[in-house]
């Protein structure tokens, strides 16, 4: 674990270190939990063994223990300071989170030079209202280059698979919501939608072109 110092305040990042890593794959957490979340753990124990070091980042406002987070901007400047610390000799860093935190990664891969983002649970729109669509902010990355990977929900009600634009598919995971919790009565276990998720994030790495930082 490491404490990195932000203009916001100070941020935590908590790694797990592939053997041979060929790349950092850096994860934020939304606004509404932590690095506990079941997708962000799942992929810290996933990915290591199969080459991929994780890092998985605390906000300063969740280091601090307030409750609600910040403005967005005040979100991409602590990002942006801690990135530097992500960034290991030789190896490219992989931009990504959940939520809030994948907007985070959207909105600033290209300015810091992330190879791809990987963007769980983007919220689309805020429940009820998709004529306020973010879709801009989610292929901003895209459109400058960077490799872009959604994995959503089934039932996410801030964006389901099939409201995403025409063209792009997110990996959908069945019965999910917003944070990939799928009911008893569906026909999919929770370890089997994480499996989808991890399955999928390792595809995708896999498939990338040639990483180099």
């Amino acid at each position: 674990m490491e404490t990195v110092p932000t203009p916001v305040g100070n941020a935590r990042v908590t790694w797990y270190r592939a053997r041979r890593p060929r790349a950092v794959v850096a994860l934020g957490h939304g606004a509404g939990g932590g690095v506990e979340a079941r997708d962000l753990q799942a992929l810290a124990a996933a990915l290591p063994s199969h080459g991929w070091t994780v890092a998985l980042v605390e906000q300063p406002w969740r280091v601090a223990g307030r409750k609600l987070a910040p403005a967005p901007k005040t979100l991409d400047t602590a990002w942006t300071a801690l990135w530097p610390a992500l960034v290991r000799p030789g190896l490219p860093v992989v931009a990504g989170g959940r939520s809030a935190g994948a907007r985070v990664a959207c909105r600033t891969a290209a300015e810091l030079g992330a190879v791809a983002v990987l963007a769980l649970s983007f919220p689309l729109h805020p429940p009820g209202k998709p004529e306020k669509s973010r879709k801009d902010e989610l292929f901003g990355a895209a459109l400058k280059g960077v490799h872009l990977l959604v994995v959503q929900g089934g039932r996410d009600p801030f964006g389901r698979p099939e409201e995403f634009p025409e063209g792009y598919e997110p990996v959908g995971v069945p019965f999910g919501d917003h944070g990939f919790a799928v009911p008893k009565s569906a026909d999919l276990t929770q370890e089997a939608a994480l499996s989808v998720i991890t399955d999928a994030v390792l595809g995708w790495l896999e498939e990338l072109p040639p990483l180099r930082e």
